[in-house]
């Protein structure tokens, strides 16, 4: 190109090198600052997209787990309870068999119905006051267990829910047991009544009966915890790779990026540097009008 006063080429093509320099260079610096190789949808906007979604995913799950957590809690309340129902029902079985036995008096066996009623109004009590979060779970006639199927979100879209329904067994135990001062589990007055208790107690054969019917509602319970424990350990799962993916798409490679920094750093030294000389070249052109 020819000598001249007005253009000078090789001053424009170093600025527009190191303009282009120096946004790599900013690049680099805002990536490694941040530690995310997107920081706005001009980055990468397939990738911002798909990121979000993956994010929206994860936490999705980590509240799903939460969800799963209290529905295992809610459960074992229940549950819990009805472990010391199952204690009580072993007292008053105890103490039926021993009023059905003929070497007791009227007065033995009025003793042994104090307690054999004070019992029955414990396991209506724990029926009627059984309450998780302020839920009651028990209840006749409205109990969270007792009124149908509980839904726990266990995923992140619509339906994505376990139902876990003890209401049939519930009600069972609610009808077997009856309420505080209209108990369904007899007395203790006379031997007849003792066996009439025993039989509501444990069954003809001893294996249903309200001791029956408590198993049935706790295997129910323990069936779903244990379900839901796979549950929990599949989200965890589904989070790690999916916070992982995430990762691969939006995170800085601090390696590369450090690489890059320090190219540019130099490219822009050198750049400097040589737009310093290129500004001089107009100048030789005085040097022939001397």
């Amino acid at each position: 190109m020819a000598l001249s006063m007005h253009t000078n080429y090789a001053s424009l093509v170093t600025q527009n090198t190191i303009n282009s320099t120096s946004n790599l260079l900013n690049t680099a610096m805002e990536r490694l600052s941040t530690g995310y190789r997107i920081n706005s949808a001009a980055d990468d906007a397939a990738g911002l997209q798909i990121s979000t979604r993956l994010d929206a995913q994860t936490r999705g799950m980590n509240v799903a787990m939460r969800n799963a957590q209290d529905g295992q809690s809610m459960m074992q309340t229940a549950e819990g309870s009805m472990d010391e129902m199952t204690n009580i029902v072993y007292r008053m079985n105890d103490l039926a068999t021993q009023a059905s036995n003929g070497s007791l008096t009227d007065t033995d066996r009025t003793a042994l119905d104090t307690e054999y009623q004070q019992l029955g109004e414990e396991l209506a009590n724990i029926m009627d006051t059984t309450s998780f979060g302020g839920n009651k779970l028990l209840q006749t006639g409205g109990g969270t267990f007792e009124a149908g199927a509980v839904n726990f979100q266990i995923g992140t879209q619509a339906g994505d829910q376990l139902a876990v329904d003890v209401s049939t067994e519930v009600q069972a135990i609610n009808t077997a047991v009856g309420t505080s001062g209209a108990l369904a589990l007899g007395d203790l007055t006379t031997a007849a009544t003792a066996q009439t208790a025993l039989t509501a107690l444990t069954g003809a054969d001893g294996e249903a009966g309200l001791l029956g019917q408590i198993g049935e509602a706790r295997s129910a319970f323990g069936a779903n915890m244990n379900r839901l424990d796979h549950t929990i350990a599949n989200l965890g799962n589904m989070v790690e790779n999916t916070s992982a993916a995430k990762g691969r798409i939006t995170d800085a490679d601090f390696a590369v990026e450090s690489s890059n920094m320090t190219k540019n750093q130099m490219l822009m030294q050198a750049g400097t540097t040589v737009l310093s000389q290129t500004n001089q070249m107009p100048s030789m052109a005085m040097s022939l009008l001397r």
